[in-house]
């Protein structure tokens, strides 16, 4: 019986890949370059970090500097254009009445994560979260899980990741809960659970 569920937010809670590529893109228009946003948003779907490294070799750029220029236009897009996914809240309060706990435990900053939980009144719906302020070494590498589990006395034989990448999928398995990919493509390692839709999960919850 899953009780509890760890959450990404990026592309798994909230659909923020959009607003990350779009920021990306105006980074490069910005220096006469832009290899469209298709290609942008595939790249930043696999990591941040990979879809900067790329895309700075490609066009001869200092990557510190590409970074320096996503963060400033990033910093322009609302959290409010990043909405939640469809289902998502839905999952979340059923975890809460069933008596479980729902924690973040993500690759993006504290305040980025606090912004569009406050912004779309989700953060009542979570004990707590594990940002890329802990600390901790980036999934596929399961420290965070352990210490979300740890910090919020989650038994790891009632608990589920779920991510939208093959890095939530493995990182989950080395913790030793259960996994659930959404909207995955092209992961070579199986999930306990794949869906499209967070009311697939809602239903798997409840049966």
């Amino acid at each position: 019986m899953v009780k509890n569920i760890l959450w990404d937010v990026d592309g798994t809670l909230f659909d923020t890949y959009p607003a990350i590529a779009g920021a990306i893109q105006a980074a490069l228009r910005a220096q006469g370059k832009d290899p469209g946003k298709e290609k942008i948003l595939a790249l930043a779907k696999q990591s941040l970090n990979h879809c900067l490294a790329t895309l700075a070799e490609e066009f001869q750029l200092k990557e510190e500097d590409l970074g320096l220029a996503f963060d400033r236009s990033y910093e322009n897009v609302t959290y409010a254009g990043q909405p939640p996914f469809p289902g998502g809240r839905a999952v979340c309060e059923y975890i809460l009445s069933a008596g479980g706990k729902n924690v973040i435990v993500t690759h993006r900053g504290l305040q980025g994560t606090i912004g569009l939980l406050e912004t779309h009144n989700m953060i009542s719906l979570f004990a707590g979260w594990v940002t890329h302020a802990d600390g901790h070494p980036r999934k596929p590498d399961p420290s965070a899980y352990r210490a979300a589990m740890r910090a919020h006395a989650l038994r790891p034989d009632e608990t589920m990741a779920v991510g939208d990448r093959e890095i939530d999928i493995l990182a989950g398995i080395a913790a030793g809960i259960r996994t659930c990919l959404f909207r995955g493509e092209d992961t070579r390692t199986e999930a306990d659970l794949s869906i499209r839709e967070f009311d697939e999960l809602l239903n798997y919850l409840k049966n």
